[in-house]
Parts: C-alpha cells; structure tokens; sequence
C-alpha cells in the first residue's frame, strides 16, 4: 500500500472560482429594426407612418398588392477597428424586419407614394376607384 495516492476531491474548485470572477466585456449591439405603425384613413386615401430608425431609405422595401402592404426594411453595419493600418477588428451585424397589413379597399398602386426622413416612412396609398355594382339580366 506504500503506491497509493489518495486524491483531494475539491482539487481544482478555486481556479473554477477565480475563473468565475474575471471581468467580462460587453458590447452594445444595436437590435434589427423593427416597424411600428400608425395608419390613418380619409374618403380618398389611407396615410401611414412607419417608425424604422437607423435604417437608409435605399434598404427600406415597399410592396403594395391589392389590399395587402408590405413594409420590410434592412440593416447592414460593419465596424472595423484597426492599428497601425492592420485590421485587429472587424464586427459585421445584419438584421431584418417586415410589417403586413390589409386594408379595407384596394390601393390604386400607380398613385401611391413613398417619403423617409428622419426616421419615419410615411406612405399615401390612395383607394383604388371601386367598381359600380352591375344587375345583370337574367336570360
């Protein structure tokens, strides 16, 4: 029995718990868009305002059909640090949002427009011209 070790069982516990404390860095990243809506209606023409902040307007998609709209909107940011002219960082974030919504009438597309400033999409989707009921003559 002279070769017998016996082992310490809580070996190893106090680098686990200095690990534990070490500090720890974290970084703000910025969440995907998301699309809040207020929608308006006149006889002539729905106005909405859509809330997509820190987005450009090329990244902002509009699609009208029908009575459905659909708003999506993309962001692309890079972050790259360097030193002495070498790149020690580069951090790449995307992310997306959409908002679809159906109206009570169909939107007369041709004459719909499209604004973003500051922020805030503003559409005017004038109601497509409804069609005159028709009584048919029954043969």
């Amino acid at each position: 029995m002279a070769g017998l070790q016996l082992s310490d069982p809580f070996e190893g516990f106090e680098d686990m718990f200095k690990s534990m404390w070490r500090p720890v860095r974290f970084e703000m990243v910025a969440p995907a868009p998301s699309i809040k809506l207020e929608l308006s209606e006149t006889d002539d023409a729905y106005q909405v305002k859509a809330q997509i902040p820190g987005v450009n307007k090329d990244d902002i998609k509009v699609k009208i059909d029908g009575d459905t709209v659909s708003i999506s909107a993309e962001t692309k940011q890079q972050k790259e640090e360097k030193k002495n002219g070498k790149v020690i960082k580069s951090e790449f974030q995307y992310g997306a949002a959409s908002r679809s919504f159906s109206l009570a009438t169909d939107v007369d597309a041709a004459k719909a427009e499209a604004k973003y400033e500051n922020g805030i999409l503003q559409l005017t989707l004038p109601k497509k011209a409804s069609s005159a009921a028709t009584t048919l003559a029954v043969k």
